[in-house]
């Protein structure tokens, strides 16, 4: 072996050491590179002994010898940490090297306090004969700062740190480094001694959780996952949530219409909605949207295939009652498994996090429907999150090669009249559905388009959309009205108008003839409703007449 070698070229291994957290060996391509020193940084708080406590119990599950070399922290402390994740540290090796608390008597102070030199350098022996005589593969060192205390100055600290590099390489030990971050300026000099770099952030917010968030920042030789990634401590450790990069997830699917369940809305659509593609729903509050999405998901259900409704505004027993009162049967697609309703927490929930909960439902739950509901939950509860419209164009690239058809449900300000839009974001859709408030005879009502649509023709007309006990239902083209999306139309009809009967448990049946208006007679009780002929009516009261109604 050649002079300053640690060990020959022919004996580097190309096996990874998991780090214990399948999100970062994810992020890092596979795991660490063996045989080498990691240093974690972060603040107090951020669960840098946490993941440190999974990297030694990965390798104690695979049979290795392992050390947890403690400066800062008692076995007491240690043992609590594990406890409350549910781990025992049977088959960890502790060596505490924290002085008793004798040793903090004042009093004594005088025969326990040391020349930094020989105080750092009995210390660093004690860890060389602790690893010498265990021969561990993995080893923990917490943590750097109180080295740092004990060298007094940088240049005595390199020196240290790089004997221990030094030593545990030619172990063929796997060392990690945990540092608090406590000294004023960025330990550079570190950055460079050590093989990798891993950042740990907590970050404090005006409302909510606080969010947590890992990057590497160094990694020799290795491809990594750049950039920031969200994570979160639970009880059974770090779970990280590694960045969504849409080019890294392909997949063959036909690209095939999606059809809604809804004869019109079809035929609106030209089809359905095609698969790999997504759809924005646009409109005021109430407006429908949302019962609009429950159709497409019940139309997946009713395929046979699985669909997925992301509530970030109402509760789940909002949903349902709504459901029921349509007579949508959404109870028994839940009960089969077909369609699954989560509520969403946005003030607890990261981006990361949520987006790992998207490709978890499309990966291992085969959803082709997912519905977000709505984008301005989404956006709303993460004020200080920046980049998030980024990171919902990632989200609907993924599922779009995915061949997951996407529902996107945004709310506009306002009810009737001029209407405006929270965020832009239309761009990212390939079809967008608009519903708008109007009204006309007294009353409010709603319209439905079909504005955009990228994959194939659509029709470009504008429908009555009205919520009956049955489901949804679209009235014929309102070819006789202008102005509709500006909230007041105005009627330019030469005829009366077509209307629609929904007899109690016949369905729609719709009357078409011009000639036939729909109209009440001896007040407003809808059992007392009757088909009029033109004939009968003065032409002055047609712009009054209900475009459709249902008894």
């Amino acid at each position: 072996m050649a002079e300053g070698e640690i060990f020959g070229a022919e004996e580097i291994g190309t096996e990874r050491v998991s780090t214990g957290s399948e999100g970062l060996d994810d992020i890092l391509g596979g795991g660490l590179d063996p045989d080498r020193m990691y240093l974690y940084e972060g603040r107090p708080g951020t669960g840098k002994t946490t993941i440190a406590l999974q990297f030694l119990l990965q390798g104690v599950q695979l049979g290795e010898r392992v050390l947890y070399v403690t400066l800062s922290e008692t076995r007491r402390e240690l043992a609590l940490v594990a406890k409350r994740h549910g781990w025992t540290l049977d088959g960890i090796e502790l060596f505490e090297l924290v002085p008793p608390e004798t040793s903090l008597d004042p009093e004594r102070e005088l025969t326990i306090l040391h020349p930094a030199e020989v105080e750092l350098s009995e210390t660093t022996n004690l860890v060389f004969e602790k690893v010498a005589a265990l021969n561990p593969s993995r080893v923990v060192f917490d943590s750097l700062s109180e080295l740092r205390l004990l060298a007094q100055n940088s240049l005595r600290y390199r020196r240290q740190v790089l004997a221990l590099k030094h030593f545990f390489a030619a172990r063929r030990c796997t060392v990690v480094l945990l540092d608090d971050l406590s000294s004023a300026d960025s330990d550079l000099q570190l950055h460079s001694i050590c093989h990798g770099v891993i950042n740990l952030e907590q970050l404090a917010l005006d409302y909510g959780a606080e969010r947590r968030r890992i990057r590497v920042i160094k990694m020799r030789g290795i491809r990594f996952r750049g950039g920031y990634h969200d994570f979160t401590i639970v009880k059974g450790g770090l779970r990280i949530f590694p960045r969504l990069i849409a080019a890294e997830h392909h997949t063959k699917f036909a690209g095939d219409p999606t059809p809604t369940g809804n004869a019109e809305l079809d035929k609106m659509l030209g089809g359905g909605i095609e698969r790999g593609t997504n759809a924005l729903f646009i409109g005021g509050a109430g407006v429908g949207k949302s019962s609009l999405a429950l159709t497409f998901a019940l139309a997946a259900a009713d395929r046979g295939e699985h669909a997925v409704y992301f509530a970030f505004d109402e509760g789940l027993g909002t949903i349902e009652g709504r459901a029921q009162t349509l007579g949508m049967p959404l109870e028994e697609a839940l009960a089969a498994g077909k369609i699954r309703l989560q509520q969403i927490d946005p003030a607890e929930l990261s981006p990361g996090e949520f987006a790992a909960g998207v490709r978890a439902s499309v990966e291992r739950d085969g959803a082709r429907i997912v519905v977000i509901d709505s984008l301005n939950g989404y956006l709303n509860a993460m004020p200080d999150e920046r980049f998030l419209i980024l990171q919902m164009h990632e989200l609907l690239t993924y599922l779009g090669q995915q061949g997951v058809t996407t529902i996107l449900i945004l709310a506009q300000h306002g009810l009737v009249g001029p209407m405006a839009t929270p965020l832009d974001i239309s761009y990212l859709s390939d079809a967008v559905l608009m519903l708008r408030y109007f009204e006309f005879g007294g009353s409010v009502r709603r319209a439905l388009s079909v504005v955009k649509k990228r994959s194939s023709n659509h029709e470009h007309t504008i429908r009555e959309f009205q919520l009956t006990p049955t489901g949804i239902a679209l009235g014929p083209p309102l070819t006789q009205f202008s102005g509709i999306f500006s909230g007041t139309p105005i009627y330019n009809g030469d005829q009366e108008l077509p209307t629609v009967r929904v007899t109690r448990g016949s369905g729609l049946t719709w009357t078409a003839a011009p000639s036939l208006c729909w109209l009440p007679s001896g007040g407003m009780d809808r059992q007392q409703w009757k088909f009029y002929r033109a004939s009968e009516l003065r032409r002055s009261c047609v712009p009054t007449f209900p475009l459709w109604s249902h008894v």
